[in-house]
């Protein structure tokens, strides 16, 4: 059974940084694209990036580009987003998911970790 459980979200300034983790079990992560994905509150789920399955190739939606950056630890099995230079919408829930997933339906498996940039 696939599993997948994010976390390192908070409230942050914008500006800020936050770095968030996605630990996975159930799957040979080593030879899975993973793909970030948030929900800002009143909105549908949005692509934010997604990598390959040796970390060499990585993806951002250009609302993210240059801002966040997406990384992986096979040897950990865990899965992370960097955001930097934060702004006040990119308040959302940050999920993961299995597989490079670039448009809906997103099928999520998880619960997400919140982010909220406010001042």
């Amino acid at each position: 059974e696939v599993q997948l459980v994010e976390s390192g979200g908070g409230k942050v300034q914008p500006g800020g940084s936050l770095r968030l983790s996605c630990a996975a079990s159930g799957f040979t992560f080593g030879i899975s694209e993973m793909t970030w994905v948030r929900q800002a509150p009143g909105k549908g789920l949005e692509w934010v990036s997604g990598i390959s399955s040796d970390g060499h190739t990585t993806y951002y939606a250009d609302s993210v580009k240059g801002r966040f950056t997406i990384s992986r630890d096979n040897a950990k099995n865990t899965l992370y987003l960097q955001l930097n230079s934060l702004k006040i919408e990119d308040t959302a829930v940050y999920y993961c998911l299995k597989d490079f997933i670039r448009q809906p339906p997103f099928k999520l498996l998880s619960r997400g970790t919140q982010v909220t940039v406010s001042s």
